[in-house]
């Protein structure tokens, strides 16, 4: 049993996986749950990427700790509260960067015995557009990796 297991999620379902693969390699007797968003800001506007007259939505550094971080940490909480009901301790922490890096310096930085988190299960062409921070994760963690399949079910 792991004392203290970082659980990245991203609100979708598919990342939520990983919740009850971490509940059953921590120690529920004292067993600390983090609880970690990754936002990443674009560099660059969306509209940039779409023919002209397409409306899109720029996402800003402002955008992001006025609007997107609480919503995230609320996200988080609602998820947290079901940890705590079960006697863990858990700690939720929304971060703008790089998910990866993130996830990665934050298990450091914080002890973590071992990172449990799902993967989306892209391939081909939005693999390589979007790369796979479960991939960058796993190969630049220093503590186990514990990767949940998306097509996995629990």
């Amino acid at each position: 049993m792991f004392k203290h297991v970082l659980i990245p999620l991203d609100g979708s379902e598919i990342a939520e996986k990983a919740i009850d693969y971490a509940r059953h390699i921590t120690d529920p007797n004292g067993g600390h749950i983090t609880l970690l968003t990754a936002l990443d800001v674009p560099e660059y506007p969306p509209a940039m990427y779409y023919p002209a007259g397409v409306a899109a939505y720029e996402i800003n550094q402002q955008t992001m700790n006025e609007q997107v971080i609480p919503q995230a940490q609320e996200y988080l909480q609602r998820i947290a509260e079901s940890f705590k009901d079960a006697g863990y301790i858990t700690h939720i922490e929304a971060i703008i960067g790089d998910p990866a890096q993130t996830i990665v310096e934050h298990a450091e930085k914080h002890e973590a015995d071992a990172i449990v988190m799902s993967t989306h299960g892209r391939t081909g062409f939005s693999r390589w557009l979007f790369g796979s921070v479960a991939l960058k994760v796993l190969g630049s963690a220093r503590c186990p990796v514990f990767i949940v399949p998306a097509r996995c079910q629990s």
